[in-house]
């Protein structure tokens, strides 16, 4: 063996050593924030809810996981089913996730059906206002509407509800959670999404810094990057299912947030040009994998997390870059804003506390 090669294999073994080093101490720490935590203690309601399922696991899931910590009892449907089992459960609420995608045509006059049994019913949009062409011929045969998107209240008014509220959303802890791992899964940057278009012009100027990373893109679009085979062996073009974003985030020493925007007329439904001021679920299930996330900036961020303490957040592409390097060469920073935000998360940004403030405003 040449001394060069000697010398190849010594720094390889003192870069993985240090590499496994970095990240059994993530997961150190972020078992414990999971072991200490107090148990929690919600209410629960004497209240019989009908659930109807939006089709969208990780949500649908998280849901009824918080329904059963809130409610004496749950059942779940998807849409086809709704009017039927109404009729033989005789619920309290029926409570609709989204109300868009899978449900039949004849939809809003089952609804009706149910108003006119005397049972409450609600729903909670989950895309907007990325849709709110079709969710605003939806929302006014409900007695109650939730919308994650504060924008989106004053709309919903203007179009005849007269309960609207603004709810969060949040996690479903039992999908997005701290996880050792594999090498495969590991990176220093990492963002799963479609390559929308303000995305492209983003990650277009983030090029030539990323080329010398290790670094996961994944999702549609991405071979529009005016750069695209420079990144090309880090890019999957397809649908990740969410078991695998789950290992890509605990994997990664950084995950980028980038909402969409909300005016686009080949993918989105938003006539209107509804403004986007509330951030999307990934930024709940980023956090609750214990990794840094660095942001792009929502109005109501700083009701949910503080940039710099448990969360970061970036104004351009130079500051997202300034920030990259920091954090990159900063292990001890980086993962204590990282196991801060999966302790906020944990603690208030579950479905369960979220379906007690929807339980308090329809039973009110």
């Amino acid at each position: 063996m040449n001394k060069r090669v000697a010398v190849s294999l010594a720094e390889g073994k003192k870069r993985g050593f240090r590499t496994g080093l970095e990240h059994g101490r993530r997961m150190g720490r972020c078992q414990s924030v999971l072991a200490t935590l107090p148990p929690s203690t919600l209410p629960l309601r004497e209240a019989r809810v009908l659930f109807i399922v939006q089709g969208f696991d990780a949500i649908d899931q998280g849901i009824i996981q918080g329904l059963q910590e809130t409610v004496r009892e749950v059942f779940t449907a998807t849409a086809p089913d709704m009017l039927r089992l109404a009729q033989e459960l005789q619920p309290n609420l029926v409570l609709v996730m989204n109300g868009l995608h899978v449900f039949p045509p004849d939809h809003p006059s089952h609804v009706d059906q149910v108003r006119e049994m005397g049972i409450r019913t609600a729903i909670w949009f989950a895309d907007d206002p990325y849709f709110t062409d079709q969710t605003a011929s939806l929302a006014p045969h409900y007695d109650y509407v939730f919308t994650h998107e504060m924008s989106c209240v004053a709309f919903y008014r203007e179009m005849g509800c007269q309960q609207v509220h603004y709810l969060p959303l949040a996690v479903n802890t039992r999908v997005f959670r701290p996880l050792q791992a594999d090498p495969a899964y590991r990176s220093d940057v990492c963002f799963i999404g479609n390559g929308f278009p303000n995305r492209i012009d983003l990650f277009n100027k983030l090029t030539p810094f990323l080329v010398n990373k290790k670094v996961l893109i994944a999702g549609a679009l991405w071979e529009q990057l005016s750069q695209f085979e420079r990144l090309k062996q880090s890019i999957k073009l397809q649908w990740v299912p969410i078991e695998e974003s789950v290992k890509y985030y605990s994997g990664a020493k950084i995950v980028i947030n980038v909402h969409r925007l909300t005016y686009d007329e080949t993918y989105n439904k938003n006539s209107r040009n509804l403004p986007g001021h509330s951030i999307n679920p990934r930024t709940y299930e980023i956090a609750a994998c214990g990794t840094l996330q660095i942001t792009d900036h929502r109005h109501d961020l700083h009701d949910f997390y503080t940039p710099g303490q448990d969360i970061e957040t970036f104004m351009n592409a130079e500051d997202l870059i300034q920030k990259m390097s920091f954090y990159l060469g900063h292990e001890e920073e980086r993962q204590r804003i990282a196991v801060k935000g999966l302790r906020r998360t944990i603690r208030d940004h579950t479905f369960a506390n979220r379906l007690v403030k929807l339980m308090d405003l329809v039973f009110a």
